[in-house]
């Protein structure tokens, strides 16, 4: 059985060109979705894969980080940057309903039935 070749392991502020967060709204949560920006040539090829991801649709920023095998607060720094740029849109999450009281929602229930 042949070894399987070493990847070269680079840190990831390296990767980054010493990226500042220019946001501090971005969550962990947050949906990140492309643009559509075509012109990606002064991008750092960590840049263009992180847009190729989202390519396919919008996805969390930790699920970005863990898909690039990157630090979430090196993804965030990059998604900033690539907002400012807008090449990437960033939203919070869609919140859940609220759940209501079910004993109050059965007496609304009842009186509506009371009604006819």
């Amino acid at each position: 059985m042949t070894p399987a070749p070493r990847r070269r392991l680079v840190p990831s502020f390296l990767a980054a060109e010493s990226v500042q967060p220019t946001r501090n709204t971005l969550d962990r949560v947050t949906l990140l979705s492309a643009t559509g920006m075509t012109s990606t040539d002064d991008l750092t090829h960590v840049k263009r894969r992180l847009l190729d991801l989202l390519a396919g649709g919008p996805l969390a920023l930790a699920e970005v980080a863990a898909r690039l095998v990157l630090p979430v607060s090196l993804v965030r720094a990059l998604v900033a940057d690539l907002v400012d740029s807008s090449h990437l849109s960033a939203r919070a999450p869609i919140p859940h309903a609220r759940v209501h009281d079910p004993e109050l929602l059965e007496a609304v229930l009842d009186g509506l039935r009371s009604i006819r």
